[in-house]
């Protein structure tokens, strides 16, 4: 014979809960509802947006790397001091472009500015405006073709280079005087890594 198995007994006396009241029933749902869009919602907005910045910063990026001649505007302050170029203020026409291989490094600047920022840009390049030699085009035939720099308007043009040991990077500057009063300033600055 099979030995009887106990009977388990009914629940125990649960006094019994009045019916929810409607109000409060939709109040519970609606909380229920908001946490689960908070939970879900916030995250994927916030993924979302992030990747649009994500795409857009690549999107700056790519052009700014696409670019194959001089931008307008400054260059970075990181450029400046690694290339160790101050552009002096005020300058206007500013334009840069940065070229980079394995071998050299180079900061293509040019801008406008007054005598005094003439002075200026020299002084923190080391040199001074009497070291200038008339007529020498220190900008090279490679990068006057990577710039488009022609170098042949009226001048007079004043040029000079200035050479450093390595890792300082060496300036090629050429200077035109045609204006006095806004003289224009081209210089190439190349480093070796």
């Amino acid at each position: 014979m099979t030995p009887s198995l106990p009977h388990q007994g009914g629940p125990p006396d649960e006094s019994h809960r009045p019916a929810e009241d409607p109000r409060h029933k939709a109040k519970r749902r609606a909380l229920t509802l908001l946490i689960i869009v908070l939970l879900i919602g916030v995250p994927a907005g916030y993924l979302v947006i992030s990747a649009n910045q994500s795409r857009n910063s690549g999107k700056d990026k790519e052009a700014k790397y696409a670019a194959t001649g001089l931008t307008p505007g400054w260059p970075s302050k990181v450029q400046r001091r690694l290339y160790q170029v101050t552009v002096p203020h005020p300058a206007d026409d500013i334009a840069y472009y940065e070229t980079n291989n394995w071998k050299t490094s180079r900061l293509y600047v040019q801008f406008r500015t007054n005598p005094a920022g003439l002075d200026s840009f020299l002084g923190a390049m080391g040199v001074r405006r009497d070291q200038l030699k008339k007529d020498e085009i220190a900008v090279g035939e490679r990068d006057r073709k990577v710039t488009g720099w022609t170098f042949t308007g009226p001048g007079p043009w004043w040029g000079l280079t200035h050479e450093q040991k390595n890792p300082a990077p060496t300036q090629d500057v050429v200077v035109n005087l045609a204006d006095p009063e806004h003289p224009a300033v081209f210089v190439v600055s190349r480093t070796v890594p």
